[in-house]
């Protein structure tokens, strides 16, 4: 697993097994790439249940936020998704959009293209399209998004700072994104920096935080703030199939922290958007935040 490639190649195997997989067991284990723990649901995940335009069929449990509910999404906007999955963060974004605007949802998975478009069809939403691409060489020209929204995906990509030059090519002068994203504080003992699964469970991927922030300003965008900010804790149960027992008390006890964070930030042009700004933390399920 050394090179840019290669790593693309374990995601999309794991995400081809992941799409087929429940909620349950994607959000008891890290983004559905490893084991479940027996201790604590919904390890990364938000609850989206209250959302308008949720579709729980199209819900596999694999973000780490709520995006869409910071985006400022208009009616008539263009919104594309990075990572798509299986529909759900495109089918809210419909609701805010409405049918007038449009959705592209943007997925390298063909069974996620396959299962999303499923959902679409059933759902009747014929301003919803699915396209199959990588999202640091997306299938889309210049200037065509008003928002771009994305949930714990950029971290699973190996070249992080060109996603985030896409994210500015394809956005409109004036428009603005929300991604959901794991970043680090600290680093990760080697045995989960090295590991497959912890790569594919968005953790292994995930970069320092005050550098996924830095990578965005140098892309050019402005207003750049963390909307919201939430501590991730991996469950001993997990850990100890990298770790042995004392390494696990010790990252426990150490300065190394994971988060979720949900940024937003505006392509310079058009006319100003004042953003949201953070909200209050919110647990993402039963114990699992510290």
């Amino acid at each position: 697993m050394n090179n840019e490639q290669e790593l693309k190649q374990v995601v999309r195997e794991r995400y081809a097994k992941i799409a087929e997989q429940g909620k349950a067991e994607n959000a008891a284990s890290c983004c559905g790439a490893t084991d479940t723990s027996n201790k604590v649901y919904n390890i990364m995940m938000d609850d989206y249940t209250d959302t308008g335009g949720y579709v729980e069929d199209a819900d596999l449990g694999l973000g780490c936020g709520l995006p869409t509910q910071f985006a400022q999404i208009d009616k008539g906007d263009v919104v594309i998704d990075l990572g798509s999955g299986a529909g759900n963060d495109c089918f809210v974004a419909r609701h805010e959009t409405g049918p007038e605007g449009k959705v592209i949802g943007i997925d390298f998975t063909p069974a996620m293209i396959n299962k999303a478009r499923a959902n679409a069809e059933k759902l009747g939403f014929n301003n919803v399209e699915f396209r199959e691409g990588d999202i640091d060489d997306m299938p889309i020209s210049d200037q065509v998004a008003d928002v771009i929204v994305s949930n714990c995906v950029l971290n699973l990509v190996p070249d992080k700072p060109k996603v985030i030059k896409e994210i500015f090519r394809v956005l409109k002068p004036g428009g603005h994104f929300s991604i959901s994203d794991i970043v680090l504080v600290g680093e990760l003992p080697e045995a989960l920096k090295k590991d497959a699964e912890m790569y594919a469970g968005c953790v292994a991927g995930a970069i320092q935080k005050e550098d996924y922030l830095m990578a965005i300003e140098d892309s050019g965008f402005e207003q750049v703030i963390i909307q919201k900010e939430k501590p991730i804790t991996i469950p001993d149960d997990i850990l100890s199939k990298y770790l042995s027992a004392e390494e696990v008390i010790e990252f426990n006890n150490g300065a190394t922290g994971i988060f979720s964070i949900t940024v937003n930030g505006q392509k310079p042009g058009g006319k100003p958007k004042e953003l949201v700004e953070a909200s209050e933390e919110a647990c993402c399920g039963p114990g699992c935040c510290n």
